[in-house]
C-alpha cells in the first residue's frame, strides 16, 4: 500500500472556486495529457488507445451539448490513461465548409465572387454583426481569395475561443497534436486519398439530377437532407387522351403544376385497374401540347391523390427513379437560382404552350406557379380550386428553402448506393464494428440499406479542399471532361483555381489548346471522413505527416460522436478505410444523445436554442456540468438540468470536506494496511473492492455512467455511514491502535475514491490530491481488489451494510421523537437475524458512540428494527 509523503497540507476552508484556473495552467506547464509517441511505439499496440475525436465546427461558439458530448469521451479517454495505455487524443478543427461561409459572410458583411480580381490589403465593410444575418443584397462582393483570406481570419480567431472553453472544460486532449480541416496537412491528405479514389474508379463525375440548394447555390447530398412539413396545395388538372387530345381526361393531381412543362410521362401502378387500358398509350398534356407516354411503375402509389402522376424531370426524387428505371427523356427547366429558364424549350411546339411559358420564364416557382395556374382556370383543365395541404419537403438541413433537381456536372464518391456487392460490404463492415449502445448499430444499417445514389462530394463554394483536376481545352475552345489532367502526390496541396495544371502556364487558362481548373471544392464531409488519417499522419511527406505512427495505431480505437451524424460522418469515414485500407477506421464507436431544450428539442447553434457553456460552467462550476453530463448514459437524449448540476456541485463539494477530515489527523506513515484491525474498516474496504470492480468493469463497457454511479452511491454513504460511524474512533476515544485503524482506512479509502472518481470530477480530485501525495492524480494507476490486499479480503461488506441500516433507525428514531441527533439514548433494542446481530456487536463499540447509546440489548428477529426507544433529549442535558 502507498505512503504519504511528508507534505500534507490541508487547506482551512476547501473551495471548488478557482480551481479551474489553477490546475489547467499546472496541467498545461506540465504536459500532464501529452501523448509520448516513443513510448507508444514501444508498447504493444493494445496498450495503446487512439481516439478519433470530433472536430467541432469552427464557426461562432460552441454550446453546452459540445461539452455533453466531448465530456462523455473525455471520461473513457482518462480511464484508459490511468489502466497503463499511451492515449492518442488529439483535437481537430472543422473550419471550411457551408457554416463557416455563411458566418463569415454575416461577421464580415461580404459575400465570395469568383469573376473579381484579388484586392491586396482588402478591409471589410464590417467586423461583427451581433448574430444576425446580413441580407445577401447587401453583403458586398470580393475575389474568391480574399474570401478565403476572411475565412481563415475568423476561424482561427474561433478556434481560440473554443480552445479555451475546452480546456476550461478539462478535457485531456493533446494540444500539440492539432489539426485544421482546412489547412496544408489536411487538404493534401484529402487530395492524395481522393485520387487514389479516382484511380481506382472508386470516385467519377457525372452530369446528372441532384439535389440542389438554390440560396447557398451548392449541390446537397443525400445524407444532408432533412425532411420538412412544407405549404401546398393540390391541384387537379387535366391531360388529354386520345387524336389532338381530344378524348376523355385524364385527372392527375399535383402541387407543383408549375413543372407541367417539365412532363415526360404519367405514372400509374401496373396492378391499377383503373389505367389498364391507358398504359402504353400517350396523352398530351394541358396548356403546353406535348405528347407523353402513360407508364406503369410499382412506386405510383394507387391510394394517393388519382392515383396516377405525372413524371416531371424533377420535381422529387421519384421522379428521378423513374426518369432513370424507365428510361426518360430529360426535360429540365428549373435553373440552379431557383428561377424557370429563360429560354423556351424546344419540346413545347404549340403557340399557346409558347406563349405561356414565356410568361414563366426567369420567374421563381411560386410566381410561376401562378401563371400556370391562372392559364389552367382559363382552359378549363383546372379541375375545382386547389386543395391545402402540409406536404413533405427535402430540405437542405442547414437550408430555409425546399431544395430543388437540377442537372448539373457532380462528383460522386461510390459507397454502395448505386451497387449492392459494395452495399453488402458496408453493411458488413457496420456489424463488425462495436457500437455502444449496441442499438445504435440498426440507425448504420438502415441508413445504408436505404442509400439510393452515391456519395455526392463536390460543391460550389470556395472555403473547401479543392478538387484536384484540371481539364484539357480542345482546339475548339471546348473543355474535354473526361480528358482530366492531376497532379503528382508530391505536388499536394493544389487549387487549380489559382494553379496552372502540370505543363501549362497561366496564360493558358480557358484558352483553346489550354486547360481549365475544376472550380468547385469537396464536400466538408470528404475531409472530416479522414479524421483518423489526417490525425495520425497517414499521408507520407510533408508536414503532420507520420505514416510510422500510423501504422502502429491505425485502426483506432474508439470514435465518439453523436447519434445524428453516424449517417455523414461515421457512414463516410467507415467508406474511405475500406476503400483505402480495407478496414473499419476503429473498432469502438460510442454514441452520444443530444441535449434537449425545455420543449424537448434539439440544442443546436443552428435553431437558437443553444446555451452558451463558459457562463454554465463558471456558475456551476467544471466539476458540476461534467458530472451532469457523466450521470447520462451513450445514446440517450438528456434535458438540460440544472438541478442535475447542483447535484454535482454538492458532490465535489462533498469530496473536498470528506478529504479535509481523512486526512485531518497529522501524518499516518507504516504500511497503512497493516494498521487496518477494525471489522468496520475492514468491512468498509472489502465494500470499496466490490465498487473497484464493478466501476472498472462500467468503463471497460464503455458504461462510464455505471462507473460513476456506484462510486457515488458508495461515497455517500462512506461520508453519511462510516465517517459518522468512526468520527469518535479517528479521533481517539478507544485507543491508540483503533484510531490507528480508522486513521488508515480512510487514507486507504480516499486515495482509491479520488481516482475512481478522477475521470469525472477532474478539478476536485486533483486539487485533494496535491494535498497528501505527489505528481498528478491523472497519471495514476487505476485502483485494483489486488491493491487493497489481504485487509479488504478478510473484510465483509454486508457488515458495514448492517451497522449503516442500524444507524439509519437510529437516526430515525431521533428524529420522529423530535429531538437533536446528539440526544442520549439511554434504552434501545436492535432486532435482527442472529448473523446481522453477531455483525453489529463487532461493531457495536462504533454505533454506540455515534448514535450517544447508553443502553442497547439485542432481539432476534426476521428484520433489522430499532424499538424500545428511550431518550434524554441533548437540551435537557446541557440545561442539567
Amino acid at each position: 500500500m502507498t505512503t504519504d509523503t511528508p507534505r500534507t497540507h490541508v487547506p482551512d476552508k476547501p473551495s471548488l472556486d478557482g480551481l479551474e484556473d489553477k490546475w489547467l495552467q499546472v496541467w498545461r506547464d506540465q504536459g500532464t495529457y501529452r501523448f509520448d509517441r516513443a513510448r507508444a511505439m514501444d508498447l504493444p499496440r493494445e496498450q495503446v488507445w487512439a481516439i478519433d475525436t470530433p472536430p467541432p465546427t469552427a464557426s461562432g461558439s460552441l454550446h453546452i451539448g459540445h461539452v455533453f458530448g466531448y465530456t462523455q469521451a473525455d471520461c473513457i479517454a482518462r480511464y484508459k490513461r490511468m489502466t497503463g495505455h499511451e492515449v492518442f487524443y488529439p483535437i481537430g478543427w472543422d473550419d471550411n465548409g457551408l457554416p463557416t461561409e455563411r458566418r463569415v459572410q454575416n461577421y464580415y458583411g461580404v459575400r465570395g465572387d469568383a469573376t473579381l480580381p484579388y484586392v491586396e490589403g482588402f478591409r471589410p465593410p464590417q467586423e461583427g454583426a451581433d448574430g444576425k444575418s446580413v441580407k445577401a443584397a447587401d453583403q458586398v462582393p470580393i475575389s474568391r481569395q480574399n474570401f478565403i483570406e476572411l475565412c481563415d481570419i475568423l476561424t482561427v480567431k474561433d478556434e481560440v475561443t473554443f480552445e479555451d472553453t475546452f480546456r476550461y472544460l478539462g478535457l485531456s486532449l493533446d494540444w500539440d497534436v492539432q489539426y485544421r480541416t482546412i489547412d496544408d496537412h489536411s487538404r493534401a491528405t484529402a487530395q492524395q486519398a481522393f485520387l487514389r479514389n479516382l484511380a481506382r474508379g472508386e470516385a467519377y463525375q457525372a452530369e446528372a439530377p441532384g439535389l440542389w440548394d438554390v440560396t447557398f447555390q451548392s449541390a446537397v447530398a443525400q445524407a444532408e437532407l432533412e425532411a420538412r412539413d412544407y405549404p401546398g396545395a393540390y391541384h387537379r388538372v387535366a391531360f388529354h387522351a386520345g387524336e389532338e387530345g381530344s378524348g376523355e381526361p385524364v385527372y392527375i393531381e399535383t402541387t407543383r403544376p408549375e413543372l407541367l412543362p417539365a412532363c415526360v410521362a404519367l405514372i400509374a401502378h401496373p396492378d391499377d385497374e383503373r389505367y389498364q387500358g391507358l398504359l402504353g398509350m400517350s396523352v398530351r398534356s394541358p396548356l403546353f401540347g406535348v405528347e407523353v407516354p402513360v407508364l406503369a411503375h410499382p412506386a405510383a402509389e394507387m391510394d394517393k391523390g388519382a392515383g396516377i402522376a405525372m413524371c416531371c424531370t424533377f420535381g422529387d426524387l421519384t421522379d428521378v427513379q423513374w426518369w432513370r428505371e424507365l428510361q426518360l427523356p430529360t426535360r429540365s427547366i428549373i435553373t440552379r437560382n431557383g428561377r424557370i429558364q429563360a429560354e423556351t424549350p424546344e419540346w413545347i411546339t404549340t403557340e399557346g404552350g409558347r406563349s405561356i411559358f414565356a410568361e414563366m420564364a426567369t420567374k421563381t416557382t411560386h410566381s410561376a406557379r401562378e401563371a400556370v395556374v391562372a392559364a389552367l382556370r382559363e382552359s378549363g383543365d383546372l379541375d375545382g380550386e386547389p386543395k391545402k395541404t402540409q406536404r413533405k419537403a427535402n430540405f437542405f438541413e442547414k437550408g430555409d428553402k425546399p431544395l430543388e433537381i437540377v442537372t448539373s456536372r457532380q462528383w460522386y464518391i461510390r459507397n454502395g448506393g448505386r451497387d449492392e456487392e459494395l452495399r453488402e460490404a458496408m453493411r458488413a463492415r457496420g456489424r463488425e464494428l462495436d457500437f455502444h449502445p449496441s442499438y445504435m448499430r440498426s440507425r448504420y444499417d438502415n441508413w445504408v440499406g436505404g442509400l439510393n445514389g452515391d456519395w455526392l462530394i463536390s460543391r460550389q463554394r470556395f472555403f473547401g479542399v479543392p478538387i484536384p483536376v484540371w481539364y484539357h481545352v480542345d482546339e475548339q475552345g471546348e473543355v474535354l471532361w473526361d480528358e482530366r489532367i492531376v497532379p503528382s502526390e508530391d505536388q499536394l496541396p493544389v487549387d487549380p483555381a489559382s494553379q496552372a495544371a502540370p505543363g501549362y502556364d497561366e496564360s493558358q487558362r480557358g484558352q483553346a489548346g489550354g486547360f481549365v481548373g475544376d472550380a468547385d471544392v469537396m464536400d466538408t464531409w470528404a475531409t472530416s471522413s479522414l479524421t483518423p488519417q489526417i490525425a495520425a499522419g497517414w499521408r507520407a511527406g510533408g508536414q503532420g505527416s507520420d505514416p510510422e505512427l500510423f501504422a502502429k495505431i491505425f485502426p483506432f480505437d474508439q470514435r465518439p460522436q453523436g447519434h445524428d451524424i453516424i449517417r455523414t460522418w461515421l457512414f463516410a469515414t467507415v467508406v474511405r478505410a475500406h476503400l483505402e485500407h480495407g478496414s473499419l477506421p476503429w473498432t469502438d464507436a460510442t454514441i452520444n444523445g443530444w441535449i434537449l431544450d425545455p420543449d424537448r428539442k434539439k440544442m443546436s447553434k443552428s435553431k437558437g436554442n443553444a446555451t452558451t457553456p463558459k457562463e454554465m460552467l463558471q456558475q456551476h462550476g467544471t466539476d458540476a456540468i461534467r458530472y451532469w453530463a457523466a450521470a447520462a448514459r451513450l445514446g440517450t437524449d438528456t434535458a438540460l438540468d440544472e438541478a442535475q448540476m447542483k447535484v454535482g456541485r454538492r458532490l465535489a463539494i462533498k469530496l473536498l470536506n470528506a478529504s479535509k477530515f481523512a486526512l485531518g489527523f497529522g501524518e499516518v506513515s507504516g504500511d497503512l494496511a497493516e494498521q487496518v484491525t477494525e471489522p468496520l474498516d475492514r468491512a468498509m474496504l472489502a465494500s470499496l473492492a466490490e465498487v473497484v470492480d464493478a466501476a472498472g468493469k462500467g468503463y471497460e463497457a464503455m458504461d462510464y455512467t455505471r462507473a460513476l454511479e456506484v462510486t457515488e452511491t458508495f461515497f455517500w454513504t462512506f461520508c453519511d455511514d462510516y465517517i459518522e460511524l468512526v468520527k469518535d474512533r479517528a479521533h481517539g476515544g478507544r485507543g491508540d491502535a483503533a484510531a490507528a485503524s480508522a486513521r488508515a482506512a480512510l487514507r486507504i479509502a480516499l486515495d482509491v475514491l479520488l481516482r475512481l472518481f478522477a475521470p469525472v470530477l477532474v478539478y476536485a480530485t486533483e486539487e485533494v490530491w496535491s494535498w497528501f501525495r505527489e505528481g498528478t492524480v491523472h497519471r495514476q494507476p487505476w485502483p485494483t481488489r489486488d491493491e487493497l490486499g489481504l485487509v479488504a479480503a478478510e473484510g465483509d461488506p454486508s457488515l458495514l451494510d448492517t451497522v449503516s441500516a442500524a444507524l439509519i433507525g437510529v437516526r430515525k428514531a431521533k428524529s420522529e421523537a423530535k429531538v437533536g441527533m446528539r440526544s442520549e439514548i439511554t434504552a434501545m433494542t436492535l432486532t435482527a437475524p442472529a448473523a446481522q446481530v453477531e455483525q453489529l456487536q463487532q461493531a457495536e463499540a462504533d454505533l454506540r458512540a455515534t448514535g450517544n447509546i447508553s443502553g442497547l440489548t439485542y432481539a432476534e428477529g426476521e428484520a433489522l428494527g430499532v424499538s424500545e426507544v428511550e431518550l434524554i433529549p441533548a437540551e435537557k442535558r446541557v440545561k442539567a
